[in-house]
């Protein structure tokens, strides 16, 4: 590792020029390929490979097609506080037939036979109208045609589905009523085909919102796919987020980096350097970012990642608060060394080989925690676990290559000339030499380099070290203490994401969906599919199982059921609905005589249970030849039998039922699955939640794995320095409690576990082990050049801790600014990781130096003990 980084350091004093031209060709390179990024849409890298995505994806195989294919925009017609069931609301959806009927959305509609492109809850009132040649001039005339059209048993029940929970469809009196409109979707999942529903859900959507209404109705068209039709949303809203969090770090930057020496001549001096490291410091930053979405676009090309997604749109945002880490510790102690009396190479040598030492295990470290995520579920962590990696790695590169060798160059003119060279556009942009020059009355700025430490910030945090002097037992008692409260914290933590996290709050997206959700119980627009698989479906057994689970569906909590003369039934279409309609007839037509012969060849009861033997083939394949386009939708054939069928299923369990609703299906299907035939129950909600529950478990195998790593690594450093490989024992304690206590407040604020916060193991790890490696670091120096033990946690608390403290308010800043986003995860994002880098702060500067009194104390009692030196040999530098 010494040998590592005095590589850099030799790169650095001996071709500094080389190194700064290098890296902005790299950056023009990189910068180039960046512009390509492209960021996913949708549940992209959300989906892990589990069997209810695979039997998504079957389904798609087995039924799909062109001509199957379709999805549904639930239009909700609107009168808060009023009704719908008016004159006015009549007009409106006769508008809205119209304009489905045009020629300009004929080609994005799909129709089935007995069955239009739309269904809407006044319908019946529409046909009857029609049918019976009636002019509706009055509320009470749209009424009456609804009562007269939906009472009797020949009244289809859905239609009372179409109205709000608030309504009486009995009275004819509602605040709210549904017009489904059905489009054609894509037979696939890629990215292009989510684009074409994109494109064609708006289309019909956009027509719609064109119908003029009267004050007080609301046309609100919705689906899944419409969310996402405005996709600019979070990517400038990262963008904004971007923008602020740099000026606000750049204005922080500037108060941390300000010198202040002696003299009024020299405050421009002190003004201008302050600016050109501030300004080094984020286009360092900057270059990183570009470093990493360049090297990512080629691994996307070459397949090692799938795409970049919403999660991956945080690393930025990240990068800037562990850059910024990076450039301020670099900074610190060239300039402290530098204010001892060192020149501009020996200060860079001595800044690189201590410091650098510290940013190698802190970038190992933080990039095996980001890199666990290659065992999550999830491609999106995937991938975003390597981009973050990679972005790690680039940020300490830079740092101990660009940033010295900037600065060395800055600084070499600055001390030879005796004057301070104002040449930092000059330096990135390598153009032409520019001989402005603001003259000093110095060469460096030394003096005011030397009272760095002493400024307020350093001289504060030093006075945090009387803890570890006085009472080191109580302050890890303490720490301890809370570390047990995340603990619990964690284990009551909710674990929770939907797709909607991803769109502004105030998104009419979202507000269509909330009304749906009070209004309707989440609309008709949830469906759950039910796949079963075997090698002979037809067999009796099996036929007669489908029958009992096909009429007892109804009994299924969060299934849809209309009520009929007859009882209620389920709203689902499978083989066993189909030939219960065509056996018996109903609203669609009279009783078909092909399948009533088929069902008395084969012996079937009212209820189309067959006796043993009986050959249930043929009644199957008269589906086929009565109605084929409905058969294709439920069953598959594969040579003279069937092997595949499916349960379309109308259900309102929403997200937060999903789970249950899946458990009570595979066990309402539990006949069937115990004959050894494959039942899989499978929706958008269910496999949202199983891709949550994945997450929540594959995060506690990544904190584990990280710590344990992470641990192993200092050790062997540790060893290899001093022969105390428990250091690293005791390096890593204080981020654990780190990881915990940010758990613990974010159970007690509310903020629940999801993808974007499950990125907060590798990031508390990634920022609480830098701040742990540096202190322990420094202080194994001071130890070493001090004999008291105070004056070495003085000292460490005051030079470290200072730059600690630095850094983490820098970061905290920038995060900060997450928490005003209109979008929730990042909202979650920022909160949390002000929770993470405030609480590493608190955990580097109390509880680690205590930790390391006790250490250092019970180490110089056995040295004297047995007579033997406490004191190893100082790093190299």
């Amino acid at each position: 590792m010494n040998t590592f980084v005095r590589a850099f350091a030799f790169l650095v004093s001996r071709t500094p020029w080389a190194v700064v031209i290098t890296t902005l060709v790299l950056f023009g390179v990189f910068g180039s390929l960046s512009t390509q990024v492209q960021i996913g849409q949708g549940n992209e890298g959300l989906s892990p490979d589990n069997p209810e995505l695979l039997a998504s994806d079957r389904i798609n195989d087995l039924f799909g097609g062109d001509d199957t294919q379709e999805s549904v925009i639930q239009v909700i017609v609107r009168n808060e506080g009023g009704d719908v069931f008016t004159k006015d609301a009549y007009d409106v959806v006769t508008a809205i037939n119209a304009v489905l009927e045009s020629e300009a959305l004929s080609g994005k509609l799909s129709s089935l036979p007995g069955r239009g492109a739309s269904f809407s809850y006044l319908d019946p009132a529409i046909d009857m109208a029609s049918e019976n040649d009636v002019v509706v001039a009055a509320d009470e005339d749209v009424k009456d045609l609804y009562i007269e059209a939906t009472t009797g048993p020949e009244a289809n029940p859905q239609f009372s589905s179409l109205v709000s929970r608030n309504g009486d469809p009995s009275s004819a009196t509602a605040q709210a009523g549904l017009v489904l409109v059905f489009t054609k979707a894509p037979d696939s999942l890629e990215e292009e085909a989510f684009d074409e529903a994109i494109e064609n859900d708006s289309a019909v959507a956009d027509a719609l919102r064109t119908i003029p209404t009267p004050e007080g109705l609301e046309v609100i068209p919705f689906s899944f796919t419409l969310l996402f039709e405005d996709t600019g949303d979070a990517g400038s809203e990262v963008g904004r987020l971007f923008g602020m969090a740099a000026l606000i770090i750049l204005v922080i930057l500037c108060f941390v980096y300000w010198l202040k020496p002696p003299g009024r001549a020299a405050l421009v001096q002190s003004g201008r350097r302050t600016l050109a490291d501030t300004l080094l410091t984020l286009f360092t930053i900057f270059a990183a970012i570009t470093f990493m979405q360049g090297i990512g676009v080629l691994l996307e090309r070459a397949g090692v990642i799938a795409s970049f997604n919403n999660i991956t749109q945080i690393i930025p945002i990240l990068l800037i608060g562990l850059g910024v880490d990076y450039g301020i510790h670099i900074t610190t102690r060239y300039r402290e060394e530098i204010g001892r009396g060192q020149d501009v190479d020996g200060a860079a040598r001595t800044a690189i080989g201590t410091v650098g030492i510290a940013l190698v295990l802190a970038t190992v470290t933080t990039a095996i925690g980001f890199l666990t995520n290659i065992f999550n579920p999830l491609p999106a962590l995937k991938d975003f676990g390597i981009l973050a990696a990679i972005g790690i790695v680039a940020s300490f590169t830079l740092t101990l290559t660009f940033f010295p060798a900037a600065r060395k160059i800055l600084d070499r003119r600055t001390e030879r000339r005796g004057r301070l060279s104002w040449a930092f556009v000059r330096l990135l942009i390598v153009a032409r030499r520019v001989d402005h020059h603001i003259e000093s009355r110095g060469s460096l700025p030394v003096a005011g380099m030397k009272a760095n430490s002493e400024r307020l910030l350093p001289s504060l945090i030093a006075r945090t070290s009387v803890f570890a002097e006085k009472i080191p037992v109580v302050m890890i008692i303490v720490a301890m203490a809370f570390g047990g409260l995340g603990v619990w914290g964690l284990s009551q933590l909710e674990t929770r994401f939907s797709v909607t996290d991803f769109l502004p709050s105030d998104a009419p997206g979202i507000r269509a969906l909330e009304i749906l959700q009070e209004e309707f119980g989440g609309g008709l627009g949830e469906s759950t599919q039910v796949l079963i698989e075997g090698e002979d479906l037809s067999r009796p057994e099996v036929h007669n199982a489908l029958v009992s689970a096909g009429a007892r569906l109804n009994e299924v909590e969060n299934v849809l059921v209309f009520p009929t003369p007859a009882g209620p039934i389920a709203s689902a279409s499978s083989p066993i609905s189909i030939l219960n309609s065509l056996n018996r007839g109903g609203p669609q037509g009279p009783p078909s005589e092909p399948v009533v012969a088929a069902a008395q060849a084969a012996g079937a009861s009212q209820d189309l249970r067959v006796p043993p033997g009986s050959d249930v083939t043929p009644l199957w394949d008269a589906i086929f030849e009565v109605t084929p386009e409905r058969a294709e939708n439920v069953l598959h054939r594969s040579g003279s039998g069937y092997d595949a069928l499916r349960f379309d299923i109308g259900t309102q369990a929403g997200e937060t039922g999903a789970l249950q609703l899946r458990q009570d299906l595979l066990d309402h299907f539990s006949e069937v699955s115990d004959m050894g035939i494959s039942v899989i129950a499978t929706s958008t909600e269910i496999i949202t939640n199983l891709i949550v529950k994945e997450l929540a478990e594959s995060q506690t195998t990544s904190l584990l794995i990280t710590l344990v790593v992470a641990t192993v690594v200092l050790m062997i450093s540790f060893w290899f320095e001093n022969r105390r490989p428990f250091l690293g024992v005791i390096t890593m304690v204080p981020v654990a409690l780190v990881v915990f206590w940010t758990y613990g407040l974010m159970y007690a604020t509310g903020i629940p576990f999801g993808p974007v916060t499950a990125t907060l193991s590798a990031l508390s790890i990634g920022i609480g082990v830098p701040y742990t490696i540096h202190i322990a670091r420094r202080f194994g120096e001071d130890r070493v050049r001090m004999e008291s033990l105070d004056e070495a946690l003085r000292s460490t608390s005051r030079h470290t801790g200072g730059a600690l403290a630095g850094s983490a308010f820098t970061t905290m800043a920038g995060f900060g600014i997450l928490i005003s986003s209109r979008l929730t995860p990042f909202q979650q994002m920022g909160q949390v990781t002000v929770y993470a880098v405030g609480l590493s702060l608190v955990a580097a500067v109390l509880v680690l130096p205590s930790m390391l009194a006790l250490w250092e104390r019970w180490h110089r009692r056995r040295a004297a003990a047995t007579g033997t030196s406490n004191y190893a040999k100082p790093p190299r530098r």
